[in-house]
């Protein structure tokens, strides 16, 4: 098999091939390495390579509904026994876990082949992947762009071949981001529909989730099957959908109500494109049936905005706390970017009980977007502001960086804080995407759909009610029969 022939498979076509025994499964991972081997030079999607365990994946893991699929996982939260999981951060590049996680098990007994780890930004922080650990992750519709982040190594690894599904994680879009740049399907699951053990409960406050970015429907659908369910000691249970989803979405869903919204929640500008391919989506919503309306809840987004950086210097404090636990030194200067040592020095000024009030409103937030569901199946945004952002735009100029160093240096938080700065950290950080965190903020499900190209793919953001993967996924599917995506491709492949 050549990879021409490769790229013309979803995971389930792959694994079709392998159970008729039209292919045998060292042929079609020779062939995905051939692949990894051949782009990711020019993308740089895959930090670790993991050839040496397929063999014994191979062995061990042949009895799953995708055996021989070759799969890659983000570096980032997702453990594989004694392979590195740095979080793209170099502060850990010598931390091993001595243990697989329940997601990993999980994708092994599916019997796919891990072949890698993806690149993904420090401490998967940013809507770009550009650690310093790793360099840039380069969007394979154009290598002067970024593919979104934080799962940017793994969109850009499917859109460009290497796999047809790898591994995600979104705490505020980070699926769905990089999904939209890269034209796949990203489905971010409803809190605690997939499981996140052994050793945490809820990550970010509840507000990330994992699953797996794709070219096809049926694929995150049957993944979504595989992976689904609580773990031992679990914080709750999702009651599953009566039918497995990859059955529910052979069935067309109702006629459906639908809102469509294109304004961003934080008053910042949205791109005459992502604006279009909403207007396209509704259109083809309507010719299949759907009722469309132009609405949204009415909530205050850049209150909700604020809460949410609140929450990011929070955990970002948490987790240098958890580094020094982990690796028994407490970090310093030259071990996390400047960027993420000033979030840190943030998430120490504030007070825990500025931390915990500022959370109530998401519960606030959650009631109001409840309410808006009794009045409709589905609600419909840009999955972003704006197009990809060229590499390195987004950095810290020098003078930011010179200033980063001096504030964290003299622990000048408070200073930061009466500066005015939090409003305009808060603001750059969202303002290119700022739809995607409220799906995570109220724990429901939400995808991005690549219905619409011109000189980059843009996304399509559909939410639906908490636990209702399963209308999302019905109504994906038929979207994707009526305008297929599976065959646009980016150039730089050929």
């Amino acid at each position: 098999m050549q990879i021409q022939e490769y790229i013309k498979f979803d995971s389930i076509g792959l694994a079709d091939l392998i159970k008729k025994k039209k292919v045998h499964v060292k042929e079609i991972i020779d062939v995905a390495i051939k692949a990894i081997e051949l782009y990711n030079p020019k993308i740089n999607a895959v930090i670790h390579k993991m050839y040496d365990e397929v063999e014994k994946q191979i062995k061990e893991n042949h009895q799953g509904p995708l055996f021989g699929v070759p799969f890659l996982i983000k570096d980032l939260i997702t453990a594989y026994k004694n392979v590195p999981l740095t979080s793209g951060s170099k502060a850990y590049k010598d931390f091993r876990p001595n243990f697989d996680s329940e997601l990993t098990q999980r994708y092994k007994k599916a019997g796919l082949i891990i072949l890698g780890k993806t690149n993904t930004p420090e401490l998967g922080l940013l809507a770009y992947t550009e650690p310093e650990f790793f360099g840039p992750t380069r969007n394979p519709w154009n290598l002067d762009y970024t593919p979104g982040g934080s799962s940017g190594g793994s969109a850009a690894a499917v859109s460009i071949g290497m796999v047809p599904l790898a591994g995600g994680g979104d705490g505020g879009g980070s699926i769905r981001i990089p999904s939209a740049y890269c034209g796949l399907f990203g489905l971010k699951p409803s809190r605690g529909r997939v499981p996140t053990g052994p050793h945490y409960g809820e990550l970010w406050q509840g507000l990330a989730v994992e699953h797996v970015i794709t070219r096809t429907v049926r694929d995150s659908s049957l993944i979504l099957d595989i992976i689904q369910g609580k773990d031992i000691g679990a914080p709750y249970e999702i009651k599953p959908p009566n039918k497995p989803y990859i059955e529910i979405i052979k069935r067309p869903p109702k006629k459906l109500k639908i809102a469509i919204s294109t304004r961003s929640p934080i008053n910042t500008p949205v791109h005459p494109e992502c604006i279009k391919a909403v207007e396209d989506a509704a259109k083809l919503c309507e010719r299949l049936g759907h009722i469309i309306e132009y609405d949204e809840p009415k909530f205050d987004g850049e209150r909700l905005s604020k809460s949410y950086m609140m929450l990011y210097f929070g955990e970002v404090a948490a987790e240098f706390l958890a580094y020094k636990n982990l690796m028994g030194k407490k970090a310093n200067l030259n071990h996390f970017e400047i960027s993420t040592q000033v979030l840190n020095l943030l998430g120490n000024t504030y007070k825990a009980g500025e931390f915990v009030y500022t959370l109530r409103y998401w519960n606030e937030v959650s009631r109001i977007v409840g309410n808006f569901f009794t009045k409709y199946d589905i609600w419909i945004t840009p999955t972003t502001a704006q197009p990809p952002a060229k590499i390195g735009s987004q950095k810290l100029k020098k003078w930011e960086e010179i200033a980063s160093y001096i504030i964290v240096k003299f622990k000048l938080g408070k200073l930061l804080l009466l500066s005015g700065m939090i409003d305009e950290i808060s603001r750059k950080n969202l303002e290119r995407v700022p739809f995607t965190q409220i799906a995570n903020v109220c724990g429901i499900p939400a995808m991005s759909v690549p219905l619409y190209f011109s000189e980059f793919p843009y996304g399509v953001h559909f939410m639906a009610d908490f636990g209702r993967e399963d209308l999302l996924l019905q109504l994906a599917h038929q979207l994707e029969q009526e305008k297929p995506w599976f065959n646009i491709r980016p150039k730089v492949m050929f």
